[in-house]
């Protein structure tokens, strides 16, 4: 195994390609955290299996019409997590629709790849990431979405808290349910979009969802939830950035690894029965955990 030395790491660390990578994963430490609280209140694990075979049908359509793929990625995913809002009333509605979603998906990208000729290997390349190929425009969609993710907690923060508390309890409450609902699955979509380059598909979870169950474990409330989230996210990817250039291994492994051991570390601590956001229909108002 090799490893650099201090100077050498340093020297690695001013090239543009890792200070760029090293800017996309403090961003993505900002608002990808936040959407995994958004996956687990809702309890909508499959959306996101969903959402990478959809990036890869909208990166293969930018393969073959010459259009940006990620671009054509995070259009595609919007408009499915727009499209499925409707369906996340129930768990299993969502479930059998994300497992229709997906089969059409990658059954549609592969026969784009095929029928067009082109070289499917960019495509699938995506699978495992290319963090070091950051551009500007995956810095400005990470850049709005840890803008856009935690100022939608901030300024909704009472229907946020009460919709993934409990669905039914936030209609009669008066929350927009549908839009807010639409709201944060074209969120989740657009950041699994996002996230696929740093990562690749199917690490994505390493940026959202498990720094989102590290926090569950620590926070009292949503509010306080999400600021352990965030944290452990940018301390988990600086620190899986720091480690994967120094052992000079994949970004993508070391990252989920080191998101991993955070998790179990974290569970360790004493559950604080009072942090969950989630409860049976029959709760009053005046139960739920606080939102700030």
């Amino acid at each position: 195994m090799s490893t650099l030395a201090a100077a050498d790491l340093g020297t690695v660390l001013q090239l543009v390609p890792v200070r760029r990578a090293g800017v996309a994963l403090l961003l993505a430490a900002v608002g990808l955290p936040v959407i995994g609280v958004v996956i687990v209140g809702l309890d909508i694990m499959p959306v996101r299996f969903a959402m990478m075979h959809v990036a890869l049908l909208g990166i293969a359509i930018g393969l073959l019409t010459g259009i940006d793929p990620m671009l054509c990625a995070l259009v595609a995913c919007a408009l499915s997590g727009a499209g499925v809002a409707p369906l996340a009333r129930t768990p299993d509605g969502l479930s059998g629709a994300m497992g229709l979603l997906m089969s059409l998906a990658v059954a549609a990208a592969l026969l784009v790849l095929a029928v067009s000729g082109v070289n499917a290997s960019g495509a699938f390349a995506l699978l495992w990431g290319s963090i070091l190929s950051v551009g500007t425009a995956d810095l400005v969609v990470l850049g709005a979405l840890a803008v856009a993710v935690p100022s939608l907690f901030r300024w909704k923060r009472r229907d946020v808290a009460l919709l993934l508390y409990e669905r039914e309890l936030a209609e009669c409450s008066g929350v927009p349910v549908r839009f807010l609902t639409t709201a944060l699955l074209v969120l989740v979509a657009v950041a699994v979009a996002g996230a696929i380059k740093l990562t690749g598909a199917l690490l994505v979870d390493a940026l959202t969802l498990l720094p989102a169950l590290a926090a569950r474990r620590l926070g009292r409330s949503l509010w306080s939830i999400i600021l352990w989230a965030v944290g452990i996210g940018v301390a988990v990817n600086l620190t899986g950035f720091l480690l994967a250039l120094w052992l000079d291994w994949p970004p993508g492994p070391v990252l989920v690894l080191t998101a991993g051991a955070v998790v179990l570390a974290a569970h360790l601590f004493p559950e604080r029965r009072n942090s969950s956001w989630r409860a049976p229909a029959s709760v009053t108002p005046a139960s739920l955990p606080s939102s700030h």
